[in-house]
Order: C-alpha cells, then sequence, then structure tokens
C-alpha cells in the first residue's frame, strides 16, 4: 500500500501517514457525495446554517490541537497559529450568515398573468484543492460556502497537511452534517486529475502554483466544469512620501515576514518614495533584524522554518542570482544563528538595489525575502507595480485617501488595500487577475461561483 508522508519542518521527521484513497475508494466517494447532495440540496438554508454553525463551533473547541497540528505540518510559530483558527471561524461565520441573502430567488419584477424569478441552483459536488501554507483559511473559502449552498464537497488537501482535512471531517461529523455531504481523499496528482474528470464532479476549486492551476485547467478541458484558481502572487506595496512612517514599517515587516514570507498575498516588493527611501530601509531593516528564528514550538519563536529543505535551498539560490546581478542583501544570515544550510530554517532577507527585469522581482519566490525598489512619483510607482505577471493583491501607504483611490484604480490588482496587507475581509470579494487565477471566494459574489442560475418562468393566466 503506498503511503503518503508528511515530513515535518520542524525536525524533519515523518509527522503522519495515510494511505492514498484505491480507485475504488474514489468511485465509492464520489457515489456517495453525488447520492448524498440530491438531499442536501433540498434541506434548508435556515437548516444548513445550523448544521455549519455547529461545524463552527466545533473548530472552535478543538482549537488547541488544531493550531498545534499546523505548526508540526508545515512550521508556523506556534506562537501566531491560533490566528489561522480565528481567520477560519470568522470566514465561515460570515460566509454561513451571508447565505440566506446571497441565495434568495432573485425576483424579476411583475408582468401581467406571469411570475418570473431566478433561482441559484447548487453545482453539485464540489472538488476542493487546498494548499499547505494556510491550510484551513484556503479550504474555508470553498467548503464552508459550497456546502452552504447545497453542494456536497469533497476535500483533496495538500500532502504536507493532511490533518487540517480530517480535522474539518471531525467537526462536521460532530456538528450532524448528513453522511457523505463532505468527505476528505488523500489523492495522488493522477487521482486528483481523474477526479476533475469525472462526470460526477461539478465544479473544481484550487488553491496553488500557477502550474497547478495550469494542470486543473488540462483536466478539466475536456469537460463544460467550473474551476475556481487561486494561484501565486509578487504582490507589490508602495510606500508614499505622505505616509504614517512607523506604521508602514511596522506592517510591511509583518506582511513580507509573517508565515516565513509563505503567503500568496505576501508583500514582495515595496516601492518607496525617494523622499522617505533611505530612512525607510534603514527603519525596516532594523526591525527585521528583531526576528527570533527557531523552533516553531518554542513559544518565543516568532519566524518558524519554511515547508522544507529544498524550498529553502531553492530560495538561497534566488538570493545568490540576484546578488551577482547587482542587487545588495542588508541582513547578515550570521545574525539568525537558527539559519544553517541543509535545514528548512531560513534567516529573512531584505534586498536594495534590484531591478524589475531580476527575476527575483518577476516570480514568486514564497519565502522570507522582500525587495526594496527607490521611486520618484505615483506615476513611477504605478507602472513598477504593474510590471508583473501577478496581480492578486497591492497597497498604497499614504495619509490621502483620495489619491489612494485614484492610484487604485490605475493597479491590475485583485485586492487594492490602502495602510494594510495581507488579510482578506470575508465581506469583499477574493479574486486575481493575470497569472494570480480567475473566479471568486468570499462575500456574497463568491455565491455566484458555487450555484448556478435557473431560470423560472410561470404563466398563471391560461
Amino acid at each position: 500500500m503506498e503511503l503518503q508522508r508528511t515530513i515535518s519542518p520542524v525536525d524533519g521527521r515523518v509527522y503522519v501517514e495515510r494511505p492514498y484513497a484505491t480507485h475504488d475508494d474514489v468511485d465509492k466517494a464520489l457515489g456517495a457525495a453525488a447520492l448524498a447532495q440530491r438531499d442536501w440540496k433540498q434541506v434548508p438554508v435556515a437548516e444548513r446554517a445550523r448544521i455549519c454553525h455547529a461545524f463552527a463551533n466545533a473548530f472552535e473547541k478543538h482549537r488547541d490541537p488544531i493550531a498545534s497540528e499546523l505548526s508540526w505540518q508545515m512550521g508556523r510559530p506556534i506562537s501566531v497559529a491560533p490566528g489561522e483558527v480565528r481567520g477560519t471561524l470568522e470566514r465561515a461565520r460570515y460566509m454561513i450568515d451571508a447565505a440566506e441573502g446571497a441565495l434568495r430567488d432573485i425576483d424579476v419584477g411583475p408582468k401581467e398573468g406571469l411570475t418570473r424569478f431566478i433561482r441559484r441552483e447548487p453545482l453539485g459536488v464540489v472538488l476542493t484543492i487546498a494548499a499547505w501554507n494556510y491550510p484551513y483559511l484556503i479550504a474555508v473559502n470553498s467548503v464552508v460556502p459550497a456546502i452552504m449552498a447545497g453542494n456536497a464537497v469533497i476535500l483533496k488537501h495538500s500532502a504536507q497537511t493532511p490533518l487540517c482535512a480530517e480535522q474539518f471531517a471531525a467537526c462536521f461529523r460532530e456538528a450532524g452534517l448528513p453522511e457523505g455531504v463532505f468527505q476528505v481523499l488523500h489523492l495522488i496528482h493522477a487521482d486528483a486529475e481523474r477526479v476533475i474528470r469525472d462526470p460526477r464532479v461539478g465544479f473544481v476549486a484550487f488553491t496553488g502554483s500557477v502550474e497547478g492551476g495550469h494542470a486543473i485547467q488540462r483536466a478539466a478541458s475536456d469537460r463544460f466544469v467550473g474551476t475556481g484558481l487561486e494561484l501565486g502572487g509578487n504582490d507589490p506595496a508602495y510606500v508614499r512620501a505622505d505616509a504614517n512612517f512607523n506604521h508602514a514599517v511596522e506592517n510591511l515587516v509583518d506582511g513580507a515576514f509573517f508565515n516565513s514570507g509563505q503567503s500568496c498575498c505576501g508583500i514582495g516588493r515595496i516601492y518607496v518614495h525617494d523622499a522617505i527611501y533611505d530612512r525607510f530601509v534603514e527603519a525596516f531593516t532594523a526591525l527585521t533584524r528583531q526576528y527570533r528564528l527557531g523552533n516553531p514550538i518554542e513559544p518565543e519563536t516568532n519566524l518558524g522554518p519554511v515547508v522544507r529543505t529544498q524550498a529553502a535551498d531553492s530560495i538561497r539560490r534566488s538570493i545568490a542570482q540576484a546578488v551577482k546581478a547587482g542587487a545588495r542583501p542588508l541582513i547578515d544570515e550570521k545574525h539568525f544563528q537558527a539559519s544553517k544550510k541543509g535545514t528548512a530554517y531560513l534567516a529573512p532577507q531584505v534586498l536594495v538595489d534590484v531591478k524589475s527585469s531580476m527575476p527575483i522581482m518577476q516570480e514568486e519566490t514564497f519565502g522570507p525575502l522582500v525587495n526594496i525598489a527607490r521611486v520618484a512619483s505615483d506615476d513611477e510607482a504605478i507602472r513598477m507595480m504593474n510590471d508583473s505577471r501577478y496581480g492578486l493583491t497591492a497597497s498604497v501607504w499614504t495619509a490621502d485617501e483620495r489619491a489612494a483611490i485614484s492610484i487604485g484604480d490605475r493597479i491590475e490588482t485583485g485586492t487594492w488595500f490602502m495602510n494594510r496587507c495581507d488579510y482578506l475581509d470575508p465581506a469583499l470579494a477574493w479574486v486575481g487577475v493575470k497569472d494570480s487565477g480567475r473566479g471568486c471566494t468570499l462575500s456574497v459574489l463568491g455565491y455566484e461561483h458555487l450555484t448556478r442560475p435557473k431560470s423560472f418562468h410561470l404563466r398563471t393566466a391560461v
């Protein structure tokens, strides 16, 4: 029996093993999901909400083991791991409460002798393929609203975070969700593609790399099945001369290095107005040096390892190539004693003298690295921020709200922030442009991608 093994970045040991689903397992799961969904879609939205709120309550009750397992599986410091539990609950509860309005029939207005309305129909079975870097926050974006919309869900989680999928399943069981409406499958890539091609699947929600998104699209290309793709990012920030200086420094350091920089909407590029550039770089670097890199299970640690040794090695190579091309590193790796080659422990790095043409400015590094460049005007900042194949989020740091809106109108991005970054508000649509993906999750608009419109045209006077 082939096993899926999760290697913990904390100590390099096997943390958990799970057997991969067989073809028979997959067929039974899809059959059970399709059958359960037929009944589930008839359950009133208020009853679905009651069960999903019970799921959220169960999740909150088990928050301590959930946070601990999270640290061991992907390396986030235990001191901040509970934040993902809180964020998951915030999104889940918002989407549950938003469902009644979002799923309500649309009355298109009176017409003599007719009753006309549009109803939102569930798509059937939703396959969610979730990434490891925010394993609960990513999964909840589609899982809870899909179930609230009357769909059944099969969750295939990353091999790095299999226990996160199982915690979801345990909490749904505790909540009393009917059997078959939510299931977990541990799958190899070839079998995941086979599930996508199965006619019983009505929608695929994927979070991962651009290359992974292309693989999903290829697998779905033989069918008229919808896909939602949240892919990569190399998100920029622009610090204007009128910014609240200390606030910008503190929050951009956090936006660059939280989760060891392993965030699709983390800050990768910072453009600073020439008037405050030198001062900003000095303060940013000084604050970065205050991180405590180490074992994420120890409470004093606030910067953990990256997900695996190979990832750390790849980031080191990217930094070395940039330095060879003229970039200047401002952090001495020796300042962080836990940072060692051959391990997943990697010091944060700040690069200056970077050019847009450098691969490190164009590609997603997905690690504790940020690039800082000087700009002379809003127009130059806009041009540099848009010089990317990604468009997930971007931010401006300024005291001028009118300028923030004006600049935001010219930035190619799915979410535009003023004086904050690296955050998802569940009331707002979460979208990407360019190679950052397609589709929408969260907000009432997220329900549009998990349902299809069905028009009712009833002649009542005959």
